[in-house]
């Protein structure tokens, strides 16, 4: 067997560990149920997933609880038991624990002083901790990925199963970007028909490997608000850039939907140190 073709056999059985994960981290995991997902001996499968993905899966479902649960504590008034139990804990204390550790506060505290509220608070306050939008044109980037429907905090699933068709390909670079590209209006369309388009960068001259859908970002003129911390609070940073931003400076939008590219990578970023360009597309030349 080829190393291409073992790739290409290990990407679609461990892609279907990805889905399943992603569509039960309200409840606990059970580690010989996803064995026999992605076919492989249970001795050995978690070895064969860290290998491939750089993380252990505790790590991923440890990440991808807490990164829901930032945007449950964020964008929502659940209280924090409830935020627990959706995302899988089986207590407040050791969410809480678990919160803490990787975002540096508890839930509650998140939910009082986290970033998102810098962004509520008005144009100054943002303007003071270092969030400043650049206008510029952005080059365009030919991206191959996975539409998203749901939750936009949900959008990594695509991401994720997107790397592994890349990786099976042999199209990852040291220079791969991923961007995701939003359609819709989280505060006008019910959540569960926000539609999303998810993927990496593709090498000069290369295609789309089988099963990802091609499509390009950028090449216009764009307001570029350089974003610093957990995605949760994105939410508010959009917010403050179409309702503060735009309307104070006077620019106005071009019929395009709002990308976002992602700088670093959260599986071996603390979520305070996450940086984010969240591109807005801008009526007008394509000049800067």
């Amino acid at each position: 067997m080829s190393v291409r073709r073992g790739w290409v056999d290990y990407q679609a059985r461990l892609a279907r560990v990805i889905a399943h994960v992603h569509e039960h981290l309200d409840a606990p995991l059970d580690l010989p149920r996803l064995a026999e997902l992605a076919h492989l001996s249970p001795f050995h499968w978690h070895r064969t997933y860290a290998a491939l993905y750089g993380e252990t899966l505790a790590a991923t479902v440890r990440r991808l609880r807490l990164h829901r649960a930032s945007g449950y504590l964020a964008n929502s008034t659940l209280p924090v038991a409830d935020v627990a139990r959706r995302c899988g804990y089986p207590n407040v204390q050791s969410f809480a624990r678990a919160f803490r550790d990787s975002y540096g506060s508890s839930p509650s505290a998140y939910r009082r002083q986290g970033m998102h509220q810098v962004f509520r608070a008005g144009t100054t306050p943002v303007l003071a901790a270092g969030y400043t939008v650049q206008i510029r044109v952005v080059p365009a980037v030919r991206v191959a990925g996975l539409d998203h429907h749901g939750a936009y905090m949900q959008v990594g699933r695509a991401f994720e199963t997107s790397f592994t068709h890349m990786a099976a390909a042999q199209l990852l670079r040291p220079d791969t970007r991923w961007l995701a590209v939003y359609f819709d209006d989280p505060e006008a369309v019910p959540e569960r028909q926000l539609h999303a388009r998810a993927g990496l960068s593709l090498p000069a001259g290369a295609g789309p490997p089988p099963g990802l859908v091609p499509f390009t970002l950028g090449g216009q003129r764009c307001a570029v608000l350089h974003h610093r911390g957990p995605y949760a609070s994105m939410r508010a940073a959009y917010a403050w850039l179409y309702g503060r931003w735009l309307v104070e400076t006077g620019h106005a939008a071009a019929d395009l939907p709002v990308f976002e590219e992602y700088l670093n990578n959260p599986r071996d970023t603390a979520p305070e140190d996450l940086r984010t360009d969240i591109c807005l597309p801008l009526a007008g030349p394509a000049t800067a």
